[in-house]
């Protein structure tokens, strides 16, 4: 168990970690430490969820362990599979040597369904016991997944154990730490989401991304942060279809600085739009609402 201690502790750390959470989200993850309880982290793509099992892999020293949930995953992908191509090379081997003859069906048959021909996929790597700091097992995009995967989650997180017919039960000696994040792009079933501590992670205020620019980007000036954290603070108000997220601004003021830019400016914006909107009709509908002005009240808050 990791010893949070508090949660300006746990704060404190993950800032040590390259990672600014607000005293909300750091509550929840201090809770989630302490109850041994999943986090489900909810909220609009580029906010930083998946980072947060990022930086509990490198303040813990557990390996993070992704499960990236997508439409049609199935318990086969995030369990185990059998290495049907090793066990098919053991029995022509066993044949080749005699050793088919002189051993029984029976005999053959458990020595195909030995541990060295499992694959061992995230969710069974996560619950098998390991010596060590706890694993981080990331359930990414779990609104991706449909409701057989969601209703087969909830039963391996319920008691973190999973049972395979041919070798039996395999339970976590210590639960891992498990993060889920979801995108909201269809609601999660309540009965997930009541086994979880949930937190809705927002977009940082214009001080706070401020702030996470200058920790990732040192190389960047504080004026520039300022002016770039401005500028995708407006353009996530124009009902874009993928509004720009942290790392985003992260991206166009590393971008920005390697072009030697000290401040914005119209014909830089629109050269580097590109580095934070990613669709042509977001690119179209920022041309819409004026660049020239929108650089002119970066400016004046900075």
């Amino acid at each position: 168990m990791v010893d949070a201690g508090t949660v300006e502790a746990v704060e404190e750390a993950l800032a040590a970690h390259d990672y600014l959470a607000d005293t909300g989200l750091a509550t929840s993850i201090f809770l989630a430490l302490a109850l041994e309880r999943p986090l489900f982290l909810e909220g609009e793509a580029g906010v930083g969820k998946t980072e947060v099992a990022k930086v509990l892999s490198r303040w813990t020293g557990g390996p993070l362990i992704r499960l990236q949930c997508h439409d049609g995953i199935d318990a086969g992908q995030a369990v185990y599979e059998w290495d049907y191509a090793r066990q098919l090379l053991h029995l022509r081997t066993a044949e080749a040597t005699g050793r088919a003859t002189d051993a029984g069906v029976e005999e053959l048959e458990n020595e195909l369904y030995d541990p060295r021909f499992l694959i061992r996929r995230p969710l069974l790597e996560a619950l098998s016991p390991i010596e060590g700091p706890r694993p981080i097992l990331l359930i990414d995009e779990i609104d991706r997944a449909d409701d057989e995967f969601e209703a087969f989650l909830l039963e391996a997180l319920s008691d973190y154990s999973i049972s395979i017919p041919e070798i039996g039960t395999i339970k976590a000696d210590r639960p891992p730490i498990v993060i889920l994040t979801s995108n909201r792009t269809r609601d999660v079933h309540d009965a997930l989401k009541r086994r979880c501590l949930y937190h809705w992670v927002e977009h940082p205020s214009f001080e706070r991304e401020v702030e996470i620019v200058k920790l990732r980007a040192p190389g960047v000036s504080d004026s520039l942060a300022r002016q770039v954290s401005a500028m995708t603070e407006a353009m996530r108000g124009f009902g874009l279809y993928k509004p720009p997220g942290i790392a985003e601004t992260i991206d166009w003021s590393l971008s920005l600085a390697a072009l030697g830019r000290m401040e914005l400016d119209d014909d830089t914006v629109a050269a580097t739009l590109g580095t934070v909107l990613k669709y042509r009709e977001d690119q179209a509908k920022v041309h819409q609402q004026g660049i020239h002005e929108m650089v002119k009240n970066a400016l004046f808050k900075h």
